[in-house]
């Protein structure tokens, strides 16, 4: 028997399921069915908006991989997630005992996100719908997390000014990326201001029948406060 909110989604949408597991942990996710049939004209027109986040994308699986290895490393942690899509990494940190905030672009998403929580037992998903072009004032968290998010060369100027505005000091941002081309730009421009930037890991994860993306997970940790 499917809960109130995802039985909602499957009379409002075609929907299909993906499993997940890694690490002792399953997640069973609906996602739906077609993302190209989301596809709004009017809103690509205004804003070149697409429906990503109806994806499970590869290093959504390598990113929550990573986190699931760290163990209880994240229990009471305040951990923010950008462009969760169906929020697959922010299940798995949930499911460690941080205290997570979901973001994206899209309702649509978040209401995903919140249905795949109801659906694997895990505790009221907290979200919020976020235009990084409009950054919170001050709201900081421990750690920032972002999964295949640089496909597109304005997201690489907005994510890096975005972190200088979510990141609590001595923070953690870890960013999952499939070799975009502008991932390189990003991770220039934020150490331009400072941060350090590491490659902490690299997962193959499937991507295709027979096909795998080389999933590289990055760690950025904000320069140390000047002394006051």
């Amino acid at each position: 028997m499917t809960g109130g909110l995802e039985a909602e989604l499957r009379a409002r949408y075609e929907v299909r399921e993906e499993r997940y597991a890694h690490g002792g942990w399953e997640a069973s996710l609906i996602l739906p069915s077609a993302a190209d049939e989301l596809i709004d004209e009017r809103e690509f027109a205004s804003d070149e908006r697409l429906p990503y986040w109806a994806e499970l994308w590869p290093s959504a699986r390598g990113l929550a991989a990573h986190l699931l290895d760290a163990g209880r490393t994240y229990a009471g942690v305040r951990v923010l997630e950008l462009g969760c899509g169906v929020a697959l990494p922010s299940l798995a940190v949930r499911h460690l005992g941080a205290d997570v905030l979901a973001t994206d672009w899209y309702d649509e998403a978040l209401w995903f996100a919140r249905a795949n929580a109801e659906r694997n037992g895990l505790a009221s998903l907290q979200t919020a719908l976020l235009d990084w072009r409009h950054p919170p004032e001050d709201d900081r968290y421990d750690l920032v997390v972002a999964a295949d998010v640089l496909y597109e060369q304005r997201n690489a100027s907005l994510l890096a000014k975005l972190l200088l505005h979510v990141t609590a000091p001595g923070g953690t941002v870890l960013v999952a990326d499939p070799g975009r081309v502008y991932a390189g730009e990003f991770l220039g421009m934020i150490q331009d201001r400072g941060w350090r930037a590491e490659q902490v890991d690299e997962r193959l994860e499937p991507s295709a029948p027979n096909a795998h993306s080389r999933v590289r997970i990055h760690r950025l940790t904000p320069p140390a406060p000047a002394p006051t």
